[in-house]
This record gives structure tokens, sequence and C-alpha cells, in this order.
């Protein structure tokens, strides 16, 4: 979202989440079989909100039911106060870039992007013009001519991009657009659709497992799991207050849920935890995996006041470090360097003891 955009959010009172007569207001059930989702989505215009979850989740059915091809079994689902609910899908002012694009492979890049303001009823050099502008917007001016299979994975992505911005959408769908592309590609691509997305005047919707995309291209998350919300908010919140293992795991933490008195919080596992906050009633407790610290003996004379007994179950790769998998008296994770694993001399099944610094942990209320 752009500052301007901001800006006029706080004038009229328009805040994220929070739309007037413009913008995204759904509410969608969509029952398969055994599967329900029931969730409710809002976005103001210049907003780019990201769906987030593990596979299953419901994510893909939600942008399938905004984009008009998965009928609502209830709910409703307006866009700038219309009604849309009984809309067919290519009368909706919505654009959708694909997971693989889906670009036409007889089409030149040019014809790929005024495909849509044709079906808009453009004429066809009025369509091209438009597409010729688009594609010059993206940094794509030179490979107009070019058909897809003569496109990088990055440029593809980029006119896919263009064609859904080429007919004027009030509703942008986004379904995973980064992740046919390479970790190297990725990076740049990431950053250029960040700068698009930042102009988009309309309601942009993500989708994503990814939680790097999702942090870096949106204003808001939601978080979907077994087709219900579970938490949303800005990325910042989401990462500082996790709700769920899942999106413990996906931002790196280790989460763990009891009954604080005072600084004293009893998990529900049955150990305790000294947290740095003084809270009452149930709460979530949070730490890095860079808080733990591994000790082959039991330490003695040690400042921290969380101390458990634990054996490695596991080793990986973690960026430029290890990262343990503990289980026994707590089970959690733990992220070392390369040098103190060896030193340790860790190994599945090796009994350690890890400490956490109460000064390193974060309480909050359920």
């Amino acid at each position: 979202m752009t500052d301007t955009d901001k800006s006029r959010h706080d004038l009229t009172g328009d805040g994220p989440g929070t739309p007037g007569p413009e913008g995204l207001d759904a509410r969608l059930v969509v029952e398969r079989g055994a599967f329900r989702l029931d969730i409710a989505l809002t976005a103001a215009p210049g907003e780019v909100v990201a769906l987030l979850g593990p596979n299953g989740a419901g994510k893909t059915t939600a942008l399938r039911a905004l984009a008009g091809l998965a009928p609502l079994t209830a709910g409703h689902l307006r866009l700038d106060g219309t009604e849309l609910d009984r809309t067919p899908p290519e009368a909706r002012p919505v654009g959708v870039v694909f997971q693989d694009y889906l670009l036409f492979p007889h089409l030149t890049a040019l014809d790929n992007v005024a495909f849509g303001p044709r079906c808009h009823g453009a004429g066809k050099a009025q369509a091209r013009a438009q597409a010729a502008a688009w594609l010059d917007r993206m940094g794509l001016a030179e490979h107009a001519t070019a058909k897809p299979r003569h496109l990088s994975g990055g440029q593809a992505q980029r006119v896919a991009l263009a064609r859904a911005l080429a007919t004027g959408p009030r509703l942008l769908l986004l379904d995973e657009p980064l992740a046919a592309l390479d970790a190297r590609t990725r990076l740049d691509v990431r950053a250029q659709l960040r700068r698009h997305l930042a102009d988009f005047e309309a309601v942009a919707v993500l989708v994503t497992h990814d939680p790097l995309d999702a942090m870096v291209l949106a204003d808001r998350l939601v978080v979907v799991e077994h087709g219900q919300v579970v938490q949303e908010g800005t990325p910042q919140d989401i990462a500082r207050r996790p709700r769920t293992d899942y999106i413990a795991h996906l931002v790196g933490l280790n989460l763990y849920r009891g009954r604080a008195e005072g600084h004293t919080v009893r998990l529900e596992s049955g150990p305790t935890l000294t947290t740095a906050e003084d809270l009452t009633g149930p709460v979530f407790v949070a730490f890095p995996p860079g808080a733990v610290t591994l000790h082959r003996d039991r330490p003695t004379g040690t400042s921290a006041r969380n101390l458990w007994r634990c054996e490695v179950a596991g080793l990986e790769t973690h960026g430029d470090q290890i990262r343990a998998a503990l289980t026994g008296e707590l089970p959690l994770a733990a992220d070392l360097t390369t040098i103190a694993a060896a030193e340790l001399g860790l190994h599945p099944g090796a009994t350690v003891y890890a400490t956490v610094k109460a000064t390193q942990t974060h309480a909050y209320p359920v």
C-alpha cells in the first residue's frame, strides 16, 4: 500500500480490514464433500491481503470462490458495494495471476496482454496500445513479440501480471505467483512484484504457503487452517504473537500454551517456564530457537531460569546454522553453529541440557 493510500484510509476511517462502500467484503462458505471453508475476508482499496496456510487449508478454494470459479454454498461476496455472488466469472472486475501463469502459447507477449482489453470490447489497435504500455511498465517492451516458450520464468510472471492488470480490475487475485520460479529469480521478481502491488489502487489478495512472500508483499495476513481463519493481523503482529503450532513453525518460534501465575507458566504438557512478563491466566509463551543454549552436562551456576533435560531427535542444516530437534522434558528446536554442534558431539539420541533465559521468552494472553 502506498503512503497516499494509507493517508486516504486514515482520513476516511477506512483502515485495513474495515472497508467502506469500496473494497472487498466477503464471507466465503464453500462445501466440498467433507471439507467446509467458512472464512470472513475484508480489504480496503490499496490493501494487499495474503491468505496463508498449509496445504489443504482452503486457500485456493477461497481464491476460486472470489474469482467465481467455485460457487458459494452460503455467505456473500461484495466488491465496491456490488453483489458478485451470482455474477459469472467473465463479467467480474477481477484479474487473476495463476501459479503456472496460463499464458496462451500461440500468442505473443503483446497479444497475451491485449487479450483482456479485447474481451472487454476494446478495438484491436486500442487493446494492443494498452498492452504495449503495460509491457513497457513491466520492463518487457523488448519482449513484446516473444511467445511464452521464449520467455524466462520471471518474464512470463510479469506478462501474466500485466495481462491481469490490463483490464483495470477492482480485485487482483494472485495464486502462488512466485512458486514456479527458481530461488535466484524469485528474489528479483518478488521485489518487482512488491513495487507493482504498491501502485495498485484496488484490492489485491495473495495466496501463498511461503511466509517470506507473505511478509514482504502483504499489508495484512489472514492465516487459514482446516477451512477456518485462525489468526489475522499485520506481518509484525503474526510473527511476534503466533497462536497455532503451524504459525509458530512458519515464523520460526518455539510455542507453548499454559497458565501463568506471575512470572511462572505451567505448560499444558507439564513443565514450567519462567518468563519476563508478569501475567495471570491462560497464555502463550514463545521464544526463538536461537535463544536456546545446549550443554552436554547439567550446567551449574547458570543465570538461565529455564533448564530441561532433552534428547536430540534430529539435526538439519538451517541457513548457515544447525537446527536441533529436541524431545524430552520439553520438546523444542534449538539453533547453533556448526562448530558448536561439533564441539557438543551432537547426534540423534544424544542427551543434552537446554537452557533459555527468562528475558528471551515472550508471554502473551491466549
